[in-house]
C-alpha cells in the first residue's frame, strides 16, 4: 500500500520553496531555489527535484500553494488549497509547535508577524514597502563588505561593541556603513550591528504595538542568522525558537492544508507530470471602462486554463482578445 503524501508551494519573489510530507507531517522531500522573476519555471524546476526525492512507494495526494505567486501555482499545478502566507505560515508553525504565541517571519523581500492564541491567529502585521531589514538588505550589505551571507551570523557573534546602523532605509543604511567602516570600525562589528538593525527595524516599524508573548518561532531565510537570532533574543529578552525547516514553514503549512482538503474530498490526485507540460501568460490592459484592469489569460498546452484581473465584466477575457496562438 502506498504512503499518502501532500505537496505544498510556497513561491516568494526571491525564493521558491517546496515540501511533500506524510500524514503526520513527516518531510519526505524538500526543495529551495530562486524564484529568478519566472515563478512558472521556478516551480517547474522544483516539481522535478522534488520528485526526484519521492520513492515510488509514496502517492501525492494533493497539493498547495501559498506565496506572492500563489494563484498562479495554483492554476499551474490544480492546487487543492491556495492560501496567503498568514495562513500557511501559522498553520505549518502549529503542526510542530501548538503553543506558539508569536511568529517573527523574515524573507527575501517582506516580513511579517503573527500572533496566536490558543492556535487560533488573532494579529498580525506584514512590511512590504521596504527591503531594510530583510534578507535581500543583509546580503547586498554581506556583499559590500566582502563576506558570505552565510558567514555574518557567525562574524557577528565575535564582536564585542557592535556599532549602531541607521536601518530604516536601505540607502541611509548603506550611507551609513561605509562612514563607520571608513573611520576604522572593525568588520565584526559592523556586521553584528548590521545584525542589531535589522531586528530593531522590524521591531519598531513590523512588531510596533504588537504584544509579543512566548514561546516565539522566528522563520524564513535570515531565521538561519545566528547572529540576527541572537539580537533577537536580547532585544526581547525573551528565548527566540528556530525549529529545523523554518525557510520551509510556509511551503509545509500549504502541504497541511492540502491534506485537508483531500480528507474532505476536495481534490484528486496529484500528478508530477505537470512540469513536463508547457505553461505561458498573456497580459493586455482593459480599455472598457477607466479602471483600466490588467487582465491575465493562463494557458497550459495552448488550453486556457483561467483568466483574472478583471473588476467588471467588460475587461472579461475571451481567448481571442489577444489574437494569439499558444500552440
Amino acid at each position: 500500500m502506498k504512503v499518502k503524501g501532500y505537496l505544498g508551494l510556497d513561491i516568494g519573489s526571491i525564493s521558491t520553496k517546496g515540501v511533500v510530507i506524510d500524514g503526520d507531517n513527516n518531510i519526505l522531500a524538500e526543495g529551495y531555489l530562486w524564484t529568478q522573476g519566472n515563478p512558472i519555471e521556478a516551480v517547474r524546476e522544483l516539481l522535478n527535484l522534488l520528485s526526484g526525492q519521492i520513492d515510488t512507494g509514496v502517492r501525492v495526494e494533493a497539493a498547495g500553494t501559498t506565496g506572492s505567486a500563489r494563484k498562479l501555482a495554483g492554476k499551474m499545478i490544480g492546487a487543492a488549497a491556495v492560501k496567503n502566507e498568514i495562513t500557511a505560515h501559522a498553520v505549518g508553525t502549529l503542526a510542530y509547535r501548538p503553543d506558539v504565541r508569536t511568529i517573527f517571519e523574515i524573507g527575501g523581500q517582506d516580513s511579517k508577524i503573527i500572533l496566536l492564541q490558543d492556535g487560533v491567529v488573532v494579529d498580525y502585521a506584514m512590511n512590504t514597502l521596504c527591503a531594510a531589514g530583510t534578507g535581500a538588505f543583509l546580503s547586498s550589505q554581506a556583499q559590500r563588505l566582502g563576506v558570505k551571507i552565510e558567514d555574518i551570523g557567525a562574524i557577528a557573534l565575535k564582536s564585542q561593541s557592535p556599532v549602531a546602523i541607521a536601518a530604516r532605509c536601505t540607502v541611509f543604511a548603506e550611507t551609513d556603513m561605509v562612514h563607520k567602516a571608513q573611520i576604522g570600525h572593525k568588520k565584526e562589528d559592523l556586521i553584528a550591528g548590521l545584525c542589531q538593525a535589522v531586528v530593531g527595524n522590524y521591531l519598531s516599524n513590523v512588531a510596533k504595538g504588537k504584544d509579543i508573548k512566548g514561546p516565539i518561532v522566528f522563520q524564513g531565510g535570515v531565521s538561519k542568522n545566528i547572529g540576527v537570532v541572537c539580537a533577537f533574543e536580547r532585544a526581547v529578552g525573551q528565548r527566540v525558537d528556530v525549529m529545523s525547516g523554518s525557510h520551509l514553514m510556509g511551503a509545509i503549512g500549504a502541504a497541511v492544508l492540502a491534506r485537508r482538503s483531500a480528507a474532505e474530498g476536495r481534490c484528486g490526485a496529484f500528478d508530477f507530470g505537470i512540469a513536463d507540460m508547457r505553461f505561458e501568460t498573456f497580459g493586455s490592459e482593459c480599455k472598457g471602462c477607466a479602471n483600466r484592469c490588467e487582465t491575465v489569460c493562463f494557458y497550459r498546452n495552448g488550453e486556457l486554463l483561467d483568466t483574472w484581473g478583471n473588476r467588471c465584466p467588460k475587461g472579461a477575457v475571451q481567448e481571442d482578445i489577444f489574437n494569439v496562438n499558444p500552440a
